[in-house]
């Protein structure tokens, strides 16, 4: 396995049948949706073809999602996701999911470090990035802990059930 996708800990992985279950529960949670595009949910029949179909070249399908999986635990416990790479500019995004119950323990931190390490030192990206809720102070510390600096906020730009809110954009440019 790439060195670059693995620590003492966690492992990131491609998704395999076995992750259905756990992508459907994250998927369908629609609080989480506010934090992406999700509109409605997804069917097992259709995540299923999405993990059949899923393209692991990110030159390809200009994404590249990871399991992320607790070698102590042995299960999948998040998903961390490069999104809209632009080969031209060098760029993607960064979107990170921990399920509830291994949160705040610094899983988060070691797989946002080991997919740094392979978005730079591999797939040799310029710069990642992300867009945070304001309000999301966990995530806000997380990405900032890393050397993500804040270039900027974009006023009103997510609809939640209740209101607009405001996204942090951090950006991470290669050393």
């Amino acid at each position: 396995m790439n060195t670059f996708l693995q620590n003492e800990e966690l492992c990131l992985r491609a998704p395999e049948p076995e992750d259905l279950e756990f992508l459907y529960r994250c998927e369908n949670d629609t609080s989480l949706w506010q934090y992406g595009s999700t509109l409605s949910p997804f069917s097992k029949y259709a995540l299923h073809q999405y993990i059949g179909q899923a393209e692991q070249n990110i030159f390809v399908s200009r994404q590249l999602r990871f399991m992320i999986e607790s070698k102590k635990e042995d299960c999948v416990i998040g998903t961390i996701d490069l999104f809209d790479f632009e080969p031209f500019h060098n760029r993607a995004g960064v979107g990170i999911l921990i399920e509830g119950t291994y949160q705040r323990q610094g899983y988060a931190t070691q797989a946002l470090k080991l997919l740094i390490d392979f978005a730079f030192g591999f797939l040799h990206i310029h710069q990642i990035y992300a867009h945070i809720p304001t309000e999301n102070a966990g995530s806000l510390a997380l990405f900032g802990k890393l050397g993500f600096k804040q270039s900027g906020v974009l006023k009103d730009w997510t609809m939640s059930l209740e209101k607009y809110k405001d996204i942090a954009v951090f950006q991470l440019i290669a050393p």
